[in-house]
């Protein structure tokens, strides 16, 4: 079987975000697996309007060009992990409308968070879980939740994301480890049709 194709989503697009360097961290170490091709999906890079469509595009296709744009890009893909933060126990505005912007597009796929912030964005993971489930995605098990003295030590403490690998590297290889297993096994059966 091919190589499986990994998105690794930013999920914030404010200017002071933290996301970049997770998702640059995870997605580095993804791409020095052989089951990946790995590339970088930053939302700030689609110009996403809030979704106002007139249905999900399981229903109706969307019209927006830029809706449209976002769920070819996101087609490309048999796998998915997203570097998230945790905003009032969620998951960002801007990656809620990202989920909400495609459907046909993310279904029968799996999908790995990557999460950060005081207790590593867990209720945002948990949040996103749930989302990825309606939308016909296999959430895996393991996540990485960058959490406390480890992504302070990172975001303000100057340290990089691989002086940190001891915290949680060992989530991180667990997460990619199922997201490779997932993603052969859902990509073999969708090629059944």
């Amino acid at each position: 079987m091919s190589k499986l194709k990994l998105a690794v989503i930013v999920g914030s697009t404010r200017d002071a975000r933290f996301g970049p360097k997770p998702a640059k961290w995870i997605a580095d170490l993804a791409a020095q697996r052989p089951e990946f091709d790995v590339e970088i999906v930053d939302l700030k890079d689609f110009d996403l309007p809030l979704f106002n469509e007139a249905a999900s595009n399981a229903w109706a296709p969307s019209k927006d060009p830029r809706a449209v744009a976002w769920q070819k890009k996101i087609g490309e893909f048999d796998a998915y992990v997203v570097s998230t933060a945790e905003y009032n126990h969620s998951i960002t505005g801007s990656l809620k409308n990202a989920f909400d912007q495609a459907y046909v597009e993310w279904a029968r796929k799996p999908i790995g968070f990557v999460g950060y912030g005081g207790v590593g964005a867990a209720r945002a993971i948990e949040h996103a879980r749930n989302i990825a489930v309606e939308l016909h995605m296999v959430p895996v098990r393991s996540a990485v939740h960058i959490a406390g003295g480890d992504f302070f030590a990172v975001w303000q403490g100057g340290k990089e994301m691989s002086e940190i690998e001891g915290g949680v590297g060992a989530s991180a290889k667990s997460m990619l480890d199922e997201l490779a297993w997932w993603g052969a096994a859902t990509k073999a059966a969708r090629a059944q049709g």
